[in-house]
């Protein structure tokens, strides 16, 4: 492979679809929130029988198996980059960044495989057959997703910042990111809910 290694190319390649896989979860997150939230919202429940079974399955698969996906191949990033002879670095402002990153990224994968997808199981099948899922299990799964679509902007800025882009770690940085984080998704949630369907 002429003067690239074995450690390069495998760090190419995770990156790359760990990238191409995290556009695809966030932007399927995204219009789970942001689109699809306020149109099913509207739906009378004859309508949603056969809309929701017909979407949400095949968006779901797509949805859950990008988490799944994008996790993986993080965390073979990390340990291509960190393991076994380069721990040290982690201690670095890239090597916090990353931590903040890895946490966001594990909560948000573990609501999606473990809160949102079971969830949705029984929304979908209650919508399909009756009887209806119980109120809390549609609670828990919307605020599992909230707190992803919260959580994805201050981890998009990690991803950033671990690649050298931003040098600076103090803490008063990473609570900066949370608050902007936090106004830009609330924003986002408030023009969801006002945009005109006229065209």
């Amino acid at each position: 492979m002429g003067d690239v290694s074995w450690t390069e190319l495998l760090d190419i390649l995770f990156r790359w679809f760990h990238v191409f896989f995290g556009i695809m979860w966030i932007g399927l997150l995204y219009f789970f929130n942001f689109v699809n939230g306020p149109y099913v919202a509207t739906l009378d429940a004859e309508t949603k029988k056969k809309a929701v079974p017909e979407l949400m399955p095949r968006a779901l698969f797509f949805f859950r198996w990008a988490a799944m996906f994008t996790f993986i191949l993080g965390w073979l990033l990390f340990f291509v980059n960190y393991a076994p002879n380069n721990w040290e670095q982690f201690n670095t402002t890239r090597g916090h960044w990353i931590s903040l990153g890895i946490l966001f990224g594990t909560i948000m994968w573990f609501n999606v495989w473990f809160v949102i997808w079971p969830a949705q199981r029984k929304i979908i099948n209650g919508i399909k057959t009756g009887p209806p899922a119980a109120p809390e299990i549609a609670k828990r799964a919307t605020l599992a997703s909230k707190i992803n679509t919260y959580l994805s902007v201050p981890l998009i800025f990690s991803m950033l910042a671990a690649g050298k882009h931003f040098l600076h770690d103090e803490w008063y940085w990473f609570v900066g990111v949370l608050v902007v984080g936090y106004f830009a998704v609330n924003g986002l949630y408030k023009t969801a809910s006002k945009v005109s369907t006229n065209v």
